[in-house]
């Protein structure tokens, strides 16, 4: 054996295990790919069925979302009432009762004038303590110059 055959043998070893190395790597490769599709394709099994219970939760949330909206609009229109019934009411009733109030306060006015009570200041009693007499018709002045 000559050195040139001796290179060349040496160099036939060196390609058939790289080649077995490439074709090693090419398989594992391959396992890789096949096992990547699986699993694409039970994630692809799996979504879709998800994604339909998605979109049919969505549609039921919009129903919801539109009865709420009727809602909504209804406590509007009745608040809307409510608050025109009581702005009737309070005109309706309002103006009278002060009317009825202040003719109330006036008729105890004068018959507190006629009972004599005029000048004098009176004392209140309130459980059992009594107070001093409120200072009506007075007001505080500090100085006049």
């Amino acid at each position: 054996m000559s050195g040139g055959e001796l290179a060349g043998l040496i160099l036939a070893v060196f390609w058939a295990i790289l080649v077995s190395f490439l074709a090693l790597a090419l398989v594992r490769l391959a396992q890789t790919l096949r096992r990547t599709t699986e699993l694409v394709a039970g994630l692809t099994d799996q979504a879709l069925p998800l994604l339909g219970e998605a979109a049919d939760a969505l549609r039921a949330a919009q129903g919801q979302l539109e009865r709420v909206d009727s809602i909504t609009s209804d406590v509007a229109e009745v608040t809307a009432n409510a608050s025109a019934l009581s702005s009737t009411v309070a005109a309706t009733f309002g103006g009278p009762l002060v009317k009825v109030a202040a003719f109330g306060y006036g008729v105890r006015r004068a018959v507190g004038l006629q009972g004599g009570d005029a000048g004098r200041d009176r004392a209140r009693t309130l459980s059992g303590r009594v107070l001093p007499a409120a200072r009506r018709g007075r007001r505080n002045r500090r100085s006049e110059d």
